[in-house]
């Protein structure tokens, strides 16, 4: 099954108010294995970019202000996202941002059916724990000591080896679990907490078997457990 891990980068936090999506990098996996196939843009937001965003990100108004516009680059977008599931860490921020871009252009909206949280998903594996993706990445040992500042391909690329993680990980590669079943993955992820009861299967030894073992038990000669004080 082929998905595309992505991020976005921003000048804020609400799509509603103004805010607008600066940068997109997007992951394709196909299997829960990257190809090495990518798709990366960075948007003129036709707007200032407030200090406290730079700070995250990095991306100066300077910097994007040669930048193409989002509808001059949304054909090639979409060509890329086709109708594949799109997964994303705190993916409705990012499905928020993507989706008020594609009306701001008269596209359609992508579904939310096709979005995968990885948030959730960790939420499921690690109730109470730190959910963000830095503290996830500590937890299952993923190297970001790259990661100076925040930027959508980069982080696209931490997030699809979390991804691999929360999903199976090394599991993948031994088979354990089948990655073209509907049932494997974030699905089956999400389903732990309703484990389906199954009634014990029988286990007891036949009349035959009970026979045999008896007359192996008699060939035995001074068995300990026949010995004078034994404890067997």
């Amino acid at each position: 099954m082929r998905e595309i891990i992505f991020d976005t980068e921003t000048t804020g936090f609400d799509p509603q108010n103004g805010d607008r999506m600066v940068e997109i990098g997007c992951i394709e996996m196909v299997g829960r294995v990257m190809t090495g196939v990518t798709y990366h843009a960075y948007f003129n937001p036709e707007r200032a970019m407030p200090a406290a965003a730079e700070q995250v990100h990095g991306l100066s108004d300077k910097f994007l202000s040669d930048k193409a516009l989002f509808a001059d680059q949304v054909e090639d977008l979409l060509d890329f996202i086709g109708d594949s599931p799109l997964v994303a860490h705190n993916a409705s921020f990012d499905f928020g941002f993507l989706n008020m871009e594609l009306q701001r252009c008269g596209r359609l909206a992508v579904c939310t059916s096709r979005m995968v949280d990885t948030v959730a998903l960790a939420r499921v594996r690690h109730p109470g724990a730190k959910l963000s993706l830095d503290a996830l990445c500590t937890r299952y040992g993923i190297d970001r000591s790259h990661r100076v500042k925040h930027g959508a391909l980069l982080d696209a690329e931490l997030l699809a080896q979390l991804y691999i993680e929360l999903t199976g990980g090394r599991q993948i590669g031994l088979g354990l679990v089948d990655s073209g079943s509907a049932d494997a993955g974030p699905a089956a992820i999400m389903a732990q907490s309703h484990r389906v009861y199954r009634e014990p299967r029988p286990h007891a030894a036949s009349e035959e078997e009970l026979a045999r073992h008896r007359a192996f038990i008699e060939k035995i000669k001074d068995a300990l457990w026949l010995q004078p004080g034994s404890a067997l």
